[in-house]
Parts: structure tokens; C-alpha cells; sequence
């Protein structure tokens, strides 16, 4: 995503750049508003022409992640974060299609990029509050609560009077038939492992720990809802109606410690199966800034697959499709008889900025490089395209979703067309 913005920016740019001296020319700005949407429709003609379907070519799509991470922190100069993102979706792929809201993100706070995981379930920070809580199950039930395991606040204050040793007793014992009442009906349910949204009392976390129980309170809503989800479990919302058919299940809980910015960091991983539907890719590295982008590279380069994934169409890079949409949009100028054909060429121009842009990047002559890419186009060698080192050569493994190179196209021109339609309606006015 982070690249198809980039692009997008420098064509919607470049488009204006050339309407410029359009309009240093004289040409009317509802005019070359006119050629470039007529550009615009030979341009997403070719696009659909020219794009290829993904199929289940794994490799192919372990290069559109491959690309869209290159030149960012995630670059790794391999397919290993690649190979795991494809890995990620492929699991939490259903028949309704695949999301890649379904993948979480998790900072690993230790070792370095290369020690990235996929976990197929959750990782949460946990702040464990007693040591004698299990360190690891190998599978279990799941109780996930919404409401808390605490003394239920009066909707009105009221005061009690004790005038003898014995009322205060039976004050006291009431009180904790109370809370035995909740453990037993947390017990009840046989669940091993048990979640709460909100606050638990510290006597009932005592009691559900020496039950054998792993207990944990104070989550956020949202970490309920994925553990829910991922467990199958039915969140609780009153103890009163929890019971044996509201439990999820899981094939593995660990609490992992570590060292952390504030000292010791504990975290816990549940594991739910490939049939869970949420996965989570533990980034390897450190806790700053330098980890922070570089999930922002990884998120991108996941939904930049997970449109490929969606739509089933991809496009190769390297300036191939744009050079190949610049010479069919010059095909079509020359059919307009009108002055569109000025703002149609110029369309065209910007989009061989891409590639020229590509050739600078890599180092070599833009003008020569582009030159040579135009020519390998007017020859057939419709792959061609400029490689990493600024060679035209065959484009094999540089891929990017067809859907993207859609979009950008027609947000670029919609930008550019948007500003000439300001443009002409200031100068209408004379101001």
C-alpha cells in the first residue's frame, strides 16, 4: 500500500507538471480534463489486458509481498518474512474469502528481524500478578467473561450496623458464600483456562489458581472478542449463564518472559490450531521506533497480498505496465482529431515517469534506460521491464496486484483532474 501511494503521489505529479504547460500553452482546462480521462480509460483497457491471474502460484504471490517490502525496514533481502505473510493468509483463508484484519501484529522484544514467528493464535502482554499460576498447559478449555468476578456494587449506599461479634461473623461468612458461589460456578463450567474484561476478585483469583485454573482479568475488550473468536468460545456477559457449551478450546498455552523497555516483560501465547481464523505474526527486534516501521512495512506488504489474494489478478513491475499503457494511450491519441490528443500525450509522458524514475533509483541514464525500455515494447517483448540493477530485461519475479495499479490510476487522475477543475473555475471568475 505504502508503494501504490508512492506511485500514485509521483504520477498525480507529474500529471499536473504536464497540464501545466498545458496551460502555459493555452489549451482549456476542461479540455485536458477531457484527454486525460479518455487517457485514463485506454490506460485501465491495457491493464485489464495486460494482467495475469494469480491461480494458486504460491511463488508468485510470495513475490507481490517480496515487492512491496523492498526498500522498507522489512526488507530482509530474502522471501523468509515473504514466505511467512503468504503463510499467514493462506491459514485464515475461508470460503468467504480472505482478510487481512484476521493477521495481528505483536512486538517480540527480543533477538532481531529474522527471529520473526507466526503463531497460529494469539500473543498478548499479560501482567501476571501470582507466580503460582500454571507457566504452560498443553491444551484445555477456554472461559471468556465479560462481566467481573467481584463483589456486585449496591445501586444504593446503605450502612450496616453490627453491635456483636457474632452478626459481624455472619457478615462475613455471607460475604464469602457469595464469592464461593461465583468459583463454583467458574468451576462448574470446566474450564482450565479463564479470561475476564473486567477486574477479578483477588480471594476468587486465589481460589481458581489452586483449582488448577489459569485466570487472567483486566484484558481489553477487543483482546476478549479475538480470544473468543479464535477459541469458538460464546463470550459471557453474566456468570449466572456460563455452563460447559459456552467454552472454547486450545491446543497450547505458555507465559513467555523476556526483558523489556521497564524491566521484565511477560506475555502469553495461546495457540487455537489452523482452524482458528487468527493468526499472529511475532515480530523479531527490538521495542522502538526501528520495529514500529518496520510492522508498518509488514502490514502494508500483507494487504498489498491479500488484494492479490481477493481479486486473483496481478501485474508485473519494474515500469512494465506503464510503459506498456504509455504507448497504448499514444496508439489512441492519434484516432483524436481535437486538442484531447494534446492532454492524452501528455498522460501518457507522465506515466513514463515511473519508469524513469525506476532507472534513477537503480543508478543508471534515465533517458537511455528509458529509451531502451520503450524500444523493447515496440518490439513485442511486452515483460520487459527495468530490473534491480537498471538492466531492461524480462520481468519474472517482481509482481504487484492488478487491483492497486487500478486504483492509484484512477485516484491520480481524479486528483489532477479535481485541481484543473478548480483552476478553471478561479479563472472564470477572475480572481
Amino acid at each position: 500500500m505504502r508503494r501504490r501511494r508512492y506511485w500514485l503521489l509521483l504520477f498525480a505529479s507529474e500529471l499536473m507538471r504536464e497540464a501545466g504547460r498545458l496551460l502555459e500553452r493555452g489549451l482549456h482546462p476542461l479540455v485536458c480534463i477531457e484527454g486525460f480521462q479518455l487517457a485514463l480509460n485506454v490506460a485501465v483497457d491495457h491493464l485489464v489486458a495486460y494482467q495475469e491471474p494469480l491461480g494458486g502460484d504460491i511463488e508468485r504471490l510470495t513475490s507481490v509481498a517480496r515487492t512491496s517490502m523492498t526498500g522498507t525496514s522489512a526488507d530482509t533481502g530474502d522471501d523468509a518474512l515473504a514466505s511467512l505473510i503468504v503463510e499467514a493468509l493462506q491459514t485464515v483463508k475461508s470460503s468467504e474469502g480472505v482478510d487481512h484484519e484476521d493477521v495481528r501484529m505483536a512486538k517480540r522484544t527480543q533477538g532481531n528481524l529474522h527471529d520473526t514467528r507466526l503463531v497460529d493464535g494469539l500473543v498478548l502482554d499479560a501482567a501476571l500478578t501470582l507466580d503460582r499460576l500454571p507457566r504452560r498447559l498443553n491444551a484445555g478449555t477456554v472461559l471468556t467473561l465479560t462481566c467481573p468476578l467481584d463483589q456486585e456494587d449496591t445501586v444504593r449506599e446503605t450502612e450496616i450496623e453490627v453491635e456483636r461479634a457474632e452478626q459481624w461473623m455472619a457478615f462475613i461468612e455471607a460475604n464469602d458464600a457469595l464469592l464461593k458461589k461465583k468459583i463454583d460456578a467458574v468451576l462448574a463450567t470446566g474450564a482450565t483456562a479463564v479470561f475476564s474484561a473486567e477486574t477479578i476478585e483477588p480471594s476468587i483469583f486465589h481460589a481458581l489458581t489452586d483449582a488448577g485454573c489459569f485466570v487472567l482479568g483486566g484484558l481489553e475488550r477487543a483482546g476478549i472478542e479475538d480470544l473468543a473468536r479464535a477459541s469458538g468460545a460464546t463470550m459471557c456477559d453474566h456468570l449466572d449463564d456460563a455452563d460447559a457449551s459456552m467454552l472454547g478450546a486450545f491446543t497450547s498455552l505458555e507465559i513467555e518472559t523476556g526483558e523489556g523497555l521497564d524491566g521484565r516483560r511477560e506475555r502469553l501465547c495461546l495457540r487455537f490450531g489452523p482452524q482458528a481464523g487468527l493468526v499472529t505474526l511475532d515480530v523479531g527486534g527490538g521495542d522502538g521506533a526501528a520495529v514500529e516501521e518496520t510492522i508498518r512495512g509488514l502490514y502494508d506488504a500483507l494487504r498489498s497480498t491479500s488484494l492479490a489474494m481477493k481479486s486473483g489478478q496481478v501485474v508485473r513491475g519494474g515500469g512494465s505496465f506503464h510503459m506498456g499503457a504509455s504507448l497504448a494511450v499514444k496508439e489512441a491519441a492519434e484516432s483524436q482529431a481535437g486538442r484531447e490528443r494534446l492532454a492524452m500525450e501528455a498522460f501518457a509522458r507522465a506515466l513514463e515517469n515511473i519508469p524513469s524514475t525506476l532507472a534513477q533509483n537503480a543508478g543508471v541514464d534515465r533517458l537511455d534506460t528509458l529509451l531502451a525500455l520503450r524500444a523493447a515494447h515496440r518490439t513485442g517483448q511486452k515483460t520487459a521491464g527495468i530490473d534491480a540493477t537498471g538492466t531492461v530485461s524480462p520481468i519474472q519475479s517482481t509482481w504487484l496486484p492488478a487491483d492497486t495499479l487500478h486504483h492509484a490510476l484512477e485516484a491520480a487522475t481524479e486528483t489532477a483532474c479535481g485541481l484543473l477543475r478548480v483552476d478553471q473555475v478561479i479563472s472564470a471568475r477572475g480572481d
